[in-house]
């Protein structure tokens, strides 16, 4: 495929995640921090946000599987994941997590649970468009081209 046309599907697959709500400014001024010396940043902070992401979510699970749930370990790891998914501007993961966190201050567990699976819906969501986003990257610069 050609430059212009891997430049042109990459610029609408962005605009399409702001449009839809995945992305916030916040991942326009990530990019804009990427120079060439350092052409890698928004991947390795996104990968960084993976890894977190991940390992929260899993803790979240056992948490809150717990015959007693400790709400306030709960609402810390929520307010973790939020400040992350905040960072890079996951914004449908960090509205998932602001409901979350009223369920948590509620103390109500089955609000929880129900956040935790839409947290981890969302949260899958973002990780699979990001990821399009570093392969259409990729394929930009291998075909010789550069990122709009």
């Amino acid at each position: 495929m050609e430059v212009v046309q891997l430049q042109g599907r990459f610029i609408d697959f962005i605009s399409s995640l702001f449009r839809e709500g995945f992305l916030d400014d916040q991942f326009t001024q990530l990019q804009q921090l990427q120079d060439e010396s350092n052409p890698e940043f928004v991947m390795e902070v996104v990968s960084l946000f993976f890894e977190d992401s991940e390992r929260l979510l899993n803790e979240l699970t056992s948490t809150l599987e717990q015959q007693i749930v400790d709400f306030k370990k709960v609402d810390a790891h929520v307010h973790q994941l939020k400040g992350s998914s905040a960072s890079i501007g996951a914004q449908r993961v960090k509205n998932v997590c602001v409901a979350f966190r009223s369920f948590c201050e509620a103390g109500d567990r089955e609000g929880c649970l129900r956040c935790l699976q839409q947290v981890k819906h969302e949260y899958s969501l973002v990780k699979n468009k990001l990821e399009t986003v570093f392969k259409l990257e990729q394929q930009i610069v291998q075909a010789g081209g550069s990122i709009p």
